[in-house]
């Protein structure tokens, strides 16, 4: 019978199947998280767009309906000064598209939000412990992680640069994922801003793998068994799935996200900071187009959410995509269409376990 090659994260993680559910802020949801922690991988709760009260009805809703285990998942950014002059110039370049859709480009418009790891957070965690604990953008402060590591979790968190990874791994990792470019959503880069510079997932993997002595999680551009067998060859322990999962029937995609991700081919994506403020990978509509697809003029993350929210609102309304974040990895038309999150689960382990067999 055959086994899967390195263990290491099955039993750090006390799961079954070496792959883990990407939070994905937004589409990710309980019954995602829950479908795939009981198909037996890590399923995954975005906390970052939920308030502290949003974050406890969520585990209120997952508690009752599985034993296994869980991954919280937290951004850990420093929220920026607030940048008025900034600010407003963005705004003036997007006043345009304002009075084209009928909106009043003086309006004013609410803080973009993105809720970063706090206290009220880490309280959280304290109460409910569950057995994974995942950051984005770095780690939070030493006395926040001394707490979270505290309860009993395991802490991971992404790495797009082999210096990011030997970084993770001094402060206190358990595991890292590797993340390569090809990946969908925001960057997880925290050590360096170029993004000319980040490495793709195929070639970052091994070179992690070589650097830290605890285990790696690959993620990016993986959304079928082929993709997991080439990570676990590569030295990876399990990956970390997104895309993929983002077809599911428990994910939350609004339909128009879903019908670019079902007609996304492999060069319809890109890295673009025009919807938040910092580079993420989507599919290209007509904001990246003509203000990106990276903008100087963007204000740091999150402030540029405000300006373009009412612009996404009034677009979607009117059925357009051209101010929405279509969040994607490079291998949408390698997923699998409206299969359940548990058994698209089961499926990619049962195929990658007959590739490794045939090898």
């Amino acid at each position: 019978m055959c086994i899967w090659p390195d263990r290491r994260i099955l039993h750090l993680f006390d799961i079954e199947l070496p792959i883990i559910q990407a939070p994905m802020a937004g589409p990710g949801t309980p019954e995602l998280a829950i479908a795939v922690s009981d198909a037996g991988g890590l399923g995954s709760l975005p906390c970052a767009q939920l308030s502290l009260e949003q974050t406890r009805v969520a585990l209120q809703r997952i508690g009752p309906r599985t034993s296994r285990r869980l991954n919280l998942n937290f951004f850990c950014h420093t929220p920026p000064a607030i940048d008025a002059v900034r600010s407003a110039s963005w705004h003036a370049r997007l006043a345009p598209y304002y009075v084209e859709l009928g909106l009043d480009p003086e309006t004013a418009v609410p803080a973009g939000g993105r809720q970063p790891f706090d206290g009220e957070f880490c309280e959280l965690v304290e109460e409910y412990r569950p057995a994974v604990v995942s950051f984005h953008f770095g780690l939070p402060e030493r006395g926040l992680l001394e707490r979270v590591k505290a309860t009993g979790a395991t802490v991971i968190s992404s790495a797009t640069t082999v210096d990011e990874a030997r970084w993770l791994e001094e402060h206190g990792c358990d595991a890292v994922i590797a993340m390569g470019l090809e990946a969908g959503g925001h960057r997880g880069n925290f050590l360096a801003q170029d993004m000319s510079r980040q490495v793709g997932t195929f070639a970052l993997v091994p070179q992690v793998a070589d650097a830290v002595r605890v285990p790696v999680i690959a993620a990016g551009g993986i959304a079928d068994a082929r993709g997991i067998v080439a990570a676990l060859a590569l030295g990876a322990a399990a990956v970390q799935i997104g895309t993929a999962y983002l077809f599911c029937p428990e994910a939350k995609l609004a339909p128009l996200h879903l019908e670019a991700l079902g007609s996304a081919g492999d060069a319809d994506t890109m890295l673009t900071n025009v919807f938040t403020g910092r580079p993420a990978r989507g599919i290209v509509n007509r904001l990246m187009r003509e203000q990106g697809p990276l903008s100087a003029f963007a204000p740091p993350f999150p402030t540029a959410v405000a300006a373009v929210a009412p612009l996404k609102a009034m677009a979607e309304a009117r059925g357009r995509a051209d101010f929405t974040n279509l969040w994607s990895g490079q291998a949408a038309r390698l997923a699998y269409r409206s299969m359940p999150a548990g058994q698209l689960t089961r499926l990619l382990a049962q195929q990658a376990l007959e590739k490794l067999t045939a090898r």
